[in-house]
C-alpha cells in the first residue's frame, strides 16, 4: 500500500510542476509576443512615415533618427525621429504611435492617451529637440524651424484649442497620413508671405551637412540614452500621482480623471483642490 500511495501520490503532483513550469514558459511567450507586436507597429509607423516624406520634392532634404547632445535634456541628449530641410523651413518631426484619444493642448503641460497613459507634452519634448539642433547650425539658419507631431490614424485628437491644428502655427499637429500635405501648405504659405526662400539649395546642404556631422551613431552611447530613457520612467510611474497643491498621494482613479478634465490643464489635484480650481 505504501508503495501504490506513493506512486499515485507522484502522478498527482507531476501535472502541478508542469501547469508551473507552462505558465512561466507562457507568461514569457506573452511578454515576447507584446514586444514583437510593438516593435512591429513601431516599423510600420515608420514605413508611413517615409512614404509621406518620399513624396516631397527632391531638392528637400531629410533626416530620420538624429541624436545629438543636449546639455539640458535627461540623459545628455536628444533623439530627433525626422528632419526635414527645404527652401521655407526647417521641420523637425515627433513621432508617436499610440491607438486610442488624445486628450491635450498647446498649453497642457501633460497629454494623455484614454485618459490613462500620461506622456510629457510633445510639443515641448520636440522644442528640446530644436534647441539642441541650433547648438549645431549656423544662427542664421535658426529662426527657420517648424515643429510638427504626428500621430498615426489610429488616434483620435481631443484639444483645448484648435491652433495646432492651424497650418499658420509654427507648431503643427497632425496625423501620419497628412505629413506631406501639411509640409507642402506651409511651405506655400511661407513661400506667398516671403519673396525670397528662406535657405538656398547650398544652404540647405549646408544645413544637412552640420546637423549630420553633429549625428552620434555610436551605438553604446544610443544603448544608454534609450536605456537612460526606460529607467527614468519606470521610477516616475512607481512613485505614483500626487496633488499639485498639497503633494498628497492619489488614487489611479483620480489621476485618470484629472488627466481627461480639461479644466485641469493636464495637472493632478486630490478631490478637495479640485473644487477649487
Amino acid at each position: 500500500m505504501g508503495f501504490l500511495s506513493k506512486l499515485f501520490s507522484n502522478k498527482k503532483d507531476e501535472p502541478q510542476k508542469i501547469n508551473k513550469q507552462t505558465k512561466k514558459k507562457t507568461t514569457s511567450h506573452n511578454k515576447k509576443d507584446s514586444e514583437h507586436v510593438a516593435k512591429r507597429k513601431g516599423e510600420i509607423g515608420e514605413y508611413k512615415i517615409n512614404i509621406q516624406l518620399d513624396q516631397l520634392p527632391k531638392e528637400y532634404v531629410h533626416l530620420e533618427d538624429v541624436m545629438v547632445m543636449n546639455a539640458k535634456g535627461k540623459t545628455g541628449y536628444s533623439q530627433i525621429d525626422h528632419i526635414v530641410i527645404s527652401p521655407y523651413g526647417i521641420f523637425v518631426i515627433e513621432t508617436k504611435n499610440y491607438q486610442g484619444t488624445v486628450y491635450g493642448g498647446k498649453d497642457r503641460k501633460v497629454w494623455s492617451v484614454n485618459g490613462k497613459f500620461k506622456m510629457m507634452n510633445p510639443f515641448q519634448q520636440n522644442y528640446g529637440h530644436i534647441q539642441a539642433l541650433k547648438a549645431f547650425i549656423d544662427e542664421k539658419y535658426r529662426p527657420f524651424f517648424i515643429s510638427m507631431v504626428s500621430f498615426t490614424k489610429r488616434c483620435t485628437f481631443k484639444l483645448n484649442d484648435t491652433e495646432l491644428r492651424k497650418i499658420a502655427s509654427n507648431e503643427l499637429l497632425v496625423y501620419d497620413v497628412e505629413l506631406s500635405d501639411y509640409i507642402a501648405r506651409k511651405v506655400s504659405v511661407n513661400k506667398h508671405q516671403y519673396k525670397e526662400p528662406f535657405l538656398t539649395d547650398s544652404e540647405i546642404q549646408q544645413v544637412y551637412a552640420q546637423i549630420e556631422k553633429a549625428n552620434i551613431t555610436d551605438p553604446t552611447i544610443r544603448k544608454q540614452h534609450v536605456d537612460s530613457l526606460k529607467k527614468q520612467n519606470n521610477e516616475s510611474r512607481e512613485e505614483g500621482a500626487k496633488c499639485k497643491i498639497c503633494h498628497k498621494p492619489v488614487s489611479a482613479k483620480v489621476k485618470a480623471y484629472c488627466s481627461s478634465n480639461r479644466k485641469f490643464k493636464g495637472e493632478i489635484y486630490c478631490y478637495d483642490h479640485q473644487k477649487r480650481i
